[in-house]
């Protein structure tokens, strides 16, 4: 296959992608002769296109548009996962978003691996569909694609079905059963709350849940913006986002609470046949073993750049990242919400198109 020149090449179609896209207009790149979106989605709509059924966006709608287009909608409502899907898709089309899909990337290196233009070169990145050899790169590929699991013994044993929230759709399918829930965050809480009021569950959490007395505040989600992206400066991995906020209890939350569903129970020790057991010999029968246990940001491609510290992490200064000034991560630690990627997008453009008109004077 041969090899495509661009200037800079974004990987990821979804918000973060987007909003890095429309920035880079803006400083002057060109769509499709300057810079190009891959994404592996067949269709717009990121992760959301993804989602379960009940899942709403309820940020204000401030913080929840894409930079330049209004989202007009009919409803005052939440939007549904299909509804942020379709505005996504909108958006693209409406700027003329140089997206390529569905496009897999396989993995980026550098282009002088151990030479004199190392980490200052150009880099690759290998796709199912080509290879891209570009001086920028934005990596906008969220965390969807990487549920985690954690490792239990006997997790093969078990007989009954075992999902991720990722497959996870609707109470309906769980109608009558005996359910296991696990995970502390507020997906758990939610689709908790929601196949309660179908099925027998249990609730397992690896903490004990901690109930925020109020909803998050604008001045609460500064805070924990800054608090995470002190944590990526220094190199350290990512924690969880409710170790940061805690839960908030939505009015499904509180109905699910006033039927006595929020009792949760420690981790359990391993997995049986049957169910699951604990350290001290209690055991629990189970149909279907629900993994809402999080995701981690799906940035295995980006291995051979080596970008990850001592510490575990990758160490970032802005969205840039620290030993790689080439790569920009938008969407992941302190930009992973909508409002604070765009802010990402908007100053990840502006030094890639600095970092352009510089390679061109010299």
């Amino acid at each position: 296959m041969p090899v495509h020149e661009v200037d800079t090449i974004v990987l990821g179609g979804g918000q973060a992608g987007l909003a890095t896209g429309y920035y880079l207009t803006k400083r002057g790149l060109r769509p499709e002769s300057d810079f190009v979106i891959v994404d592996r989605g067949p269709q717009p709509g990121g992760a959301w296109q993804h989602v379960w059924r009940s899942v709403r966006l309820i940020s204000p709608p401030a913080y929840t548009r894409l930079p330049g287009l209004k989202w007009e909608r009919l409803s005052e409502a939440p939007p549904s996962g299909p509804e942020v899907a379709a505005y996504f898709a909108r958006y693209e089309k409406h700027f003329g978003l140089p997206v390529r899909r569905p496009v897999v990337v396989r993995r980026v290196t550098d282009a002088d691996p151990g030479g004199k233009h190392e980490r200052t070169g150009p880099l690759l990145v290998e796709t199912d569909t080509g290879t891209w050899r570009a001086r920028a790169v934005v990596n906008a590929t969220g965390t969807w694609d990487r549920p985690f699991l954690p490792s239990v013994n006997g997790a093969a044993t078990f007989g009954g079905r075992q999902l991720h929230a990722a497959g996870y759709d609707s109470p309906e399918e769980f109608a009558g059963l005996r359910v296991i829930v696990v995970g502390g965050g507020h997906s758990a809480l939610q689709i908790l709350a929601e196949i309660a009021t179908v099925a027998t569950t249990v609730w397992v959490t690896r903490r004990p849940p901690e109930f925020r007395d109020k909803g998050l505040t604008e001045a609460d989600l500064v805070a924990v913006t800054d608090a995470v992206a002190a944590r990526v400066a220094q190199g350290k991995p990512l924690r969880s986002v409710v170790s940061y906020t805690g839960l908030t209890m939505t009015p499904a939350v509180e109905r699910a609470a006033q039927r006595g569903v929020l009792t949760a129970r420690p981790m359990f020790e391993r997995i049986t046949p049957e169910g699951v057991a604990w350290a001290d010999g209690s055991t629990e029968r189970a149909d279907v073993l629900v993994w809402a246990t999080g995701f981690r940001p799906a940035l295995g491609h980006l291995a051979p750049l080596r970008l990850r510290s001592e510490l575990g992490g990758i160490a970032m200064k802005g969205p840039r990242t620290a030993v790689d000034p080439r790569v920009h991560l938008v969407g992941y630690g302190p930009s992973a919400s909508m409002i604070s990627a765009h802010r990402a997008a908007a100053v990840a453009a502006r030094e890639v198109a600095a970092g352009r008109q510089d390679a061109r004077a010299h």
